[in-house]
């Protein structure tokens, strides 16, 4: 046995208390600072920069919107402008240049309701292709937009005529690796994920869990698919090896009921794919590995070939919050440090060690 402190610890390494519902929290690429998103007490948006300053959370920016802000991301952007889009309970996609975020560079009214996710691609040095943006909404619809390419999306995901409307809690981009490829994977409220293959506008595979799907996420945008992690309502979370795909069973996976209530959000390593955090609606982070099986596909007795799921090593876990953590994000450059947000009010900046030991 291992002495529990050869184990990585998550450290709480400084904390703020703000004035207003946050909903996102972002590292900017490149920095020490981070963007949180969310909503004040009247009704309006608000986008703020913070930077970490020895040891302390300082304010640099604050900009307020005429919309609560729901959600962000820098994936589309390049390191150079590291612009962030950010979907609002308007239904509006909006890109910011954090220099000067009055105006947007890009805007389109994306939705007929509320963005509830947003995922980007191509920018960052992170996968081949355009740079694109995807929004879920509450309308059901899943869109892929161009930011180059003004008011019409590049893709459209809706129900078709007749079929019911599911509220779309989750988007995550995947299978980035080549010009060519790109996936999209939606997680829906009745429990449903679907994966679009954008090359062939198709879906590709779906399958329901029997929960809400809250987070969804690719270990790698920019490789082959490999790993999809999705969480889900009453604690539970599935990794499928999206390697092989068997005819008729499809993913192979593993799952795990880590909390006791909602698992909100997954986040994978930036350096290490097979390491991520599931954050829980009761305050929690839990630091996982998962683990490959010696061979990741066998012959079924049809002579079709079908993967085989690996096993989940639970690292660490730490209660930060009496409140629901809603949001956490890996800083890309530098490994194990990351900062999260939660319903309490509070964005915390926490240091996770020896994460280059597992």
């Amino acid at each position: 046995m291992s002495a529990p402190l050869d184990k990585p610890q998550v450290v709480s390494h400084s904390q703020k208390s703000l004035n207003y519902s946050l909903f996102d929290s972002k590292w900017i690429p490149c920095s020490a600072k981070f963007v949180c998103l969310g909503s004040s007490c009247r009704g309006t948006g608000l986008m703020q920069i913070y930077e970490l300053q020895h040891g302390d959370i300082k304010l640099v920016k604050e900009t307020e919107k005429t919309k609560p802000i729901k959600c962000g991301t820098f994936g589309a952007s390049s390191l150079q402008q590291r612009h962030l889009a950010t979907g609002d309970f308007d239904g509006n996609l909006h890109v910011w240049n954090l220099e000067a975020p009055d105006v947007p560079v890009y805007s389109v009214k994306a939705h007929k309701e509320i963005v509830n996710a947003v995922d980007g691609v191509g920018g960052l040095g992170i996968g081949d292709g355009a740079p694109e943006i995807v929004t879920g909404s509450r309308d059901g619809t899943v869109k892929v937009w161009d930011p180059r390419q003004k008011d019409t999306p590049v893709a459209n995901m809706e129900p078709v005529e007749g079929e019911t409307k599911r509220d779309c809690w989750t988007v995550a981009f995947g299978h980035a690796f080549n010009d060519q490829d790109r996936c999209v994977c939606a997680g829906y409220d009745n429990g449903d994920i679907k994966l679009f293959d954008l090359r062939n506008m198709s879906v590709r595979w779906e399958k329901n869990i029997k929960n809400g799907v809250c987070s969804v996420e690719f270990d790698r945008k920019d490789i082959q698919m490999n790993k999809l992690v999705a969480t889900s309502l009453e604690g539970k979370f599935h990794v499928f090896d999206m390697r092989t795909e068997h005819p008729t069973k499809g993913f192979a996976s593993v799952s795990e009921k880590a909390h006791k209530s909602t698992v909100w959000q997954v986040r994978h390593l930036p350096q290490n794919r097979d390491i991520f955090m599931t954050a829980g609606g009761a305050g929690n982070l839990h630091l996982w590995k998962y683990e490959y099986p010696a061979k990741r596909s066998e012959m079924d007795g049809d002579g079709e070939e079908r993967g085989v799921a690996g096993t989940l090593n639970l690292l660490q876990n730490v209660t930060l919050s009496t409140q629901p953590i809603s949001s956490l994000d890996w800083s890309p450059d530098k490994q194990g440090l990351c900062v999260c947000s939660s319903f309490d009010q509070c964005v915390r900046v926490l240091i996770v060690t020896k994460l280059n030991r597992v």
